[in-house]
């Protein structure tokens, strides 16, 4: 029995690390990077990552083969369900001005390998996407000169016959991704001005298409005579929901750069509710026209826009669209290559991914050879993968991006924001100041966040009878339990698990009280209240609606896309266990005291003992002018 307790000690020690958390500090705004982006650059960095290829090709495969004319509906409830991983992002951006996105964010609250895994996720997801847009650029690029590129290509090159590889290698789409490459490790300001062009470009000729759309609309489309507004039924609305949720995926791009923001408190939470509502406008405008103009029915997936003009005798203003589309399809390019890289810096910083990623070009101030080396890879995948192998890999890591974002505001909002301190009454140090404001009285006085409401202790007292925070943890846990329940149930209950009648509404009965029982145990508890910086509403229910509505439609990828998945995150585990684990900042003996994280809230001392309360143990504390030592009392 004696023999197992080294190796029980040592089991709890390696949990303890790699379940550490990375210190949230306040003064965050130093950076190696070049703070050169204003809130308009956030905005259209956003933009561009958003209203891509999908407005001139999603739009037209859900209005033809999901929702009719009601696509606009699915894109206007798809909105709004981004909107809350949205606000829950702007929270993070705006309290933590780091590069890094869902990666930082999950350091800072969940832990260490949980954070690894996340960003080794959204890097896939960058890589994925980026040579997922190359092709399509370039199938479209070739597709308006009477795929020539294509033949020639096949015919001087070579076509071969490989699963999950391209029939002939798109040497176009290789192309402009290493021309981006290199044009981004120009700088933020150089990818910033040319982010700017092609999205002025593209929302230039969404406003022409609007415009000569409702000219050119015809009412009858909409008419029971087509099948009516919603010739799919209220199904087919919810399918389409769920396709235009992606349409939105790229706001993202916002948070991951904001330590380049000149002002990220303000710019980010603002940057990001501007380009989300752009986005909206832009793609509701646009299914609007698409299906005026033309039958829902007669619309061609692949390129429904140009196409409608085509239709109505417009051929020029088919030009104009096919430029429009080449433009956006360029700024998501330009968005998920400025994007990646910034994660791998992040990591590579904190010691869990190579140091190379970790340089900055002294002169650009910027991570020179994580944009090489990821661009590169994005252009092999493009070389040789084929276009569908590529779309099976996306969502799948941005919504559990999102999931594990949203379940970190519950974390950090419960959390203790400043140093506990000893118990009994403090004395007033020679020197302090009583308050001299009814906001400092009421800091003085503040509830501290992950306690129960004092006017609940009465009748729920037995929550804080197991230690600061368990509730909230357990209460956590069964939100995300019972989400993963109500959303198998709602994917899998007559498909896969073939429930009788009563069986599925007894599980969707008490999975969603439980879900609702979790967020009235959060809501009784205490959160932190901050005025100078962007808060989610709503908390918790804004982010459990997000977490719940995230596995709902993660449950719904096919199970080829969980394996390979699962694979890439086997290959993640090798990287973070073999280098990560050992090379983490936190393992550095000077990181130890700074293993939470460090607030000065509610100062009750002098300047001295609330500098000493929030340095690390390694640094000498600050004096204030004119203070000379005095010896400790006893």
């Amino acid at each position: 029995m004696a023999r197992g307790l080294p190796s029980a000690a040592s089991l709890v020690r390696f949990c303890q690390k790699v379940n550490r958390v990375r210190p949230l500090e306040e003064t965050t705004m130093e950076t190696s990077l070049h703070r050169c982006l204003s809130t308009l650059d956030l905005t259209l960095l956003g933009v561009g990552g958003m209203v891509g290829s999908g407005i001139y090709v999603l739009t037209g495969t859900v209005a033809k083969e999901l929702a009719g004319p009601a696509v606009i509906v699915s894109y206007a409830v798809a909105a709004v369900a981004s909107l809350l991983a949205a606000l829950c992002y702007a929270e993070f951006g705006a309290r933590v001005p780091r590069t890094g996105s869902a990666y930082l964010f999950t350091y800072v609250s969940m832990g260490e390998l949980w954070a690894f895994l996340i960003g080794w996720d959204v890097l896939l997801e960058y890589l994925i996407g980026g040579a997922a847009v190359a092709r399509a650029w370039s199938g479209y690029l070739d597709a308006i000169f009477g795929h020539h590129i294509r033949n020639f290509t096949k015919t001087y090159v070579d076509e071969w016959q490989v699963p999950f590889l391209a029939p002939y290698p798109d040497f176009l789409a290789t192309a402009i991704l290493l021309l981006s490459s290199v044009l981004i490790s120009c700088g933020a300001r150089v990818s910033s001005w040319l982010n700017h062009t092609f999205s002025a470009i593209s929302l230039g000729v969404i406003l022409f298409t609007t415009v000569l759309g409702f000219i050119l609309a015809r009412p009858e489309n909409w008419s029971s005579e087509e099948g009516g507004f919603a010739p799919f039924g209220f199904s087919g609305i919810l399918a389409g929901t769920a396709t235009c949720f992606y349409a939105f995926v790229g706001f993202d791009v916002i948070a991951a750069s904001s330590e380049e923001a000149q002002n990220p408190r303000r710019a980010v939470p603002k940057a990001i509710a501007f380009s989300l509502g752009l986005a909206a406008t832009a793609y509701i405008l646009v299914s609007t026209v698409l299906t005026l103009m033309v039958p829902w029915h007669s619309l061609d997936p692949d390129s429904a826009l140009a196409d409608a003009f085509y239709l109505r005798g417009y051929s020029w203003a088919g030009i104009i669209v096919a430029v429009g589309s080449i433009c956006a399809m360029n700024t998501v390019l330009l968005s998920n290559l400025f994007s990646l890289p910034r994660i791998a810096y992040a990591m590579a910083v904190d010691g869990l991914l190579f140091q190379v990623f970790a340089h900055v070009h002294p002169r650009t101030q910027v991570p020179v050879a994580a944009i090489l080396v990821f661009g590169f890879l994005m252009a092999t995948l493009a070389l040789l993968l084929d276009l569908e192998a590529l779309v099976q890999f996306l969502s799948i890591g941005t919504l559990l991006a999102y999931t594990f974002v949203a379940a970190s505001v519950i974390v950090l909002r419960f959390r203790t924001a400043s140093p506990p301190s000893s118990p009994g009454p403090a004395s007033p140090s020679p020197g302090t100041k009583e308050p001299s404001s009814f906001s400092d009285r009421l800091q003085l006085v503040a509830p501290e966040p992950g306690r129960l409401r004092p006017a609940l202790r009465p009748y729920l007292g037995f929550l804080d009878r197991y230690g600061h925070g368990t509730a909230v943890a357990w209460a956590l846990g069964l939100l995300v339990a019972s989400a993963v329940t109500l959303g198998c149930v709602l994917n899998f209950g007559d498909s896969v698990l073939h429930l009788p009648r009563w069986g599925y509404i007894l599980l969707l009965l008490s999975s969603g009280v439980v879900f609702l029982l979790s967020l009235a145990i959060l809501g009784a508890h205490q959160q932190q209240h901050r005025q100078d910086i962007f808060q989610v509403p709503l908390v918790p229910l804004t982010p459990a609606l997000s977490i719940l509505l995230n596995i709902c439609l993660v449950l719904q990828l096919s199970h080829l896309t969980w394996l390979r998945f699962c694979i890439w995150l086997l290959i993640g585990l090798t990287v973070y266990f073999t280098y990560g684990f050992w090379h983490s900042k936190q393992n550095l003996p000077e990181s130890s005291g700074l293993a939470a994280a460090r607030y000065v809230v509610f100062p009750n001392g002098t300047l001295v003992e609330t500098v000493q309360a929030v340095q690390p143990p390694c640094q000498p504390p600050a004096q204030e002018p004119g203070h000379t030592e005095q010896p400790a009392k006893p």
